[in-house]
């Protein structure tokens, strides 16, 4: 008897999850459709009066470009303002709102998909016009510009970069127009994750360990001048759950080569085309090169999906 709405998102197949959806409606379980400019609104009641959901999916700029071709659409910013633009909101009642983008301050985890470095982003000012935005891609619980633009999290933590993050549900109570209650109710896993660091002798001695659950999922760093031989098969005699073993030393402190790496993989296309144009022609692209790059990035991304 609990209704549920539900949206994909951007890991997600949108007409897979839309299928049965005119279903599963019939028992109070509602699903974003596969988006086609029209986002309609399921309305529910309470003792304060009328409240519309609004489902919109995770969109990029080529699906939303396609459905609106007379409005011009570069970015995710453009696509998301476009599709709440041409919903019907009406002010004079409560408005909550279910998506899946990336809204800009919100603080990502190493676990989550980086598309473009800043091209997805999304301003908090789009959602405006609802009373509650619940948002779903940031793993961390966390609310963004506003209290009432949020994001619950993930239920589980997805890497170890996630280790120190209390995962919750999140309870919003809506009472009269504009009056909006929070709270969050701590989610406990039956194995946590958790970084260790310290030399291998101290890791393995008994007093470093005895108030551990030695059941957590476990990142052990060892900060060893030397590599102990075999050493992920002896620590998991005491950690059972280790999934990842590394080393701070000076020999990993010195491998710049990795370093660099890891500084191109968190650039985008654009900014690493960027800098390849400027390097050619000893001048920045113009805003009307930048957006047609952009646009062709996109093109490229849709069909490889």
């Amino acid at each position: 008897g609990m209704p549920v709405f539900a949206v994909s998102g951007n890991h997600d197949s949108a007409e897979r999850v839309a299928f049965g959806a005119q279903l599963f409606s019939g028992r109070g379980v509602y699903v974003s459709p596969v988006y086609d400019g029209k986002v309609e609104y399921i309305s529910q009641r309470d003792s304060f009066g009328e409240v519309r959901v609004y489902l919109l999916p995770f969109v990029k700029p080529a699906v939303v470009r396609h459905v609106f071709e007379e409005e011009e659409i570069d970015s995710y910013q453009d696509a998301v303002r476009a599709a709440v633009e041409h919903m019907e909101v009406d002010p004079a009642v409560r408005n909550v709102l279910v998506a899946h983008q990336f809204v800009t301050g919100a603080a990502r985890c190493e676990s989550e998909e980086i598309l473009v470095g800043g091209l997805d982003n999304v301003d908090a000012a789009v959602f405006d016009r609802f009373d509650y935005v619940a948002l779903g891609h940031i793993h961390s619980p966390q609310h963004v510009g506003r209290e009432t633009v949020r994001y619950c999290g993930t239920p589980l933590k997805y890497s170890f970069s996630e280790a120190g993050q209390e995962k919750s549900v999140t309870v919003v109570e809506l009472g009269d127009k504009g009056d909006v209650g929070i709270r969050k109710i701590p989610l406990k896993p039956l194995r946590d994750m958790r970084r260790i660091r310290g030399s291998y002798m101290e890791v393995t001695d008994r007093a470093f360990y005895q108030d551990m659950n030695m059941e957590d999922y476990v990142q052990i760093t060892l900060t060893d001048e030397e590599d102990v031989p075999d050493g992920m098969q002896k620590l998991r005699v005491i950690y059972p759950n280790l999934m990842r073993l590394e080393y701070d030393n000076t020999r990993t402190r010195e491998s710049g080569d990795v370093n660099g790496a890891c500084e191109v993989e968190q650039k985008s296309e654009l900014e690493l085309f960027g800098e390849f144009y400027e390097l050619q022609n000893n001048q920045a692209m113009s805003g009307k090169q930048e957006a047609f790059v952009r646009r062709l990035i996109e093109e490229v991304q849709e069909r490889q999906r």
